[in-house]
């Protein structure tokens, strides 16, 4: 049985998040970047904000998590990303992705 690798993208609020999972299971890699001090200085998530720091950060934490799990995008079966609810633009980053 072909094992299968998920690529999973978390951009619902303000972490940047991708994942690769073997098998549903075994996890290869787990990379986030944070906006936690961005943030801070305004008491809260600001959405737009966050939403362009994902724009700016999804490219290279999908690099690292692929570096990470020591793979390229052909290794890939399936990609999961978020899409609700959250930040009204957060799918826009698996759009920068293609």
């Amino acid at each position: 049985m072909k094992d299968i690798v998920v690529l999973g993208i978390e951009t619902s609020c303000d972490e940047t998040a991708v994942a690769i999972v073997k098998n549903g299971r075994e996890v290869l890699a787990n990379v986030i970047n944070s906006q936690i001090e961005i943030h801070k200085k305004y008491g809260g998530v600001v959405p737009e904000i966050a939403s362009r720091k994902h724009l700016e950060a999804i490219s290279y934490v999908t690099m690292e998590a692929l570096n990470e799990a020591d793979m390229n995008f052909e290794d890939i079966d399936l990609i999961a990303c978020t899409y609700g609810p959250g930040l009204v633009r957060s799918f826009t980053c698996w759009n920068k992705l293609c």
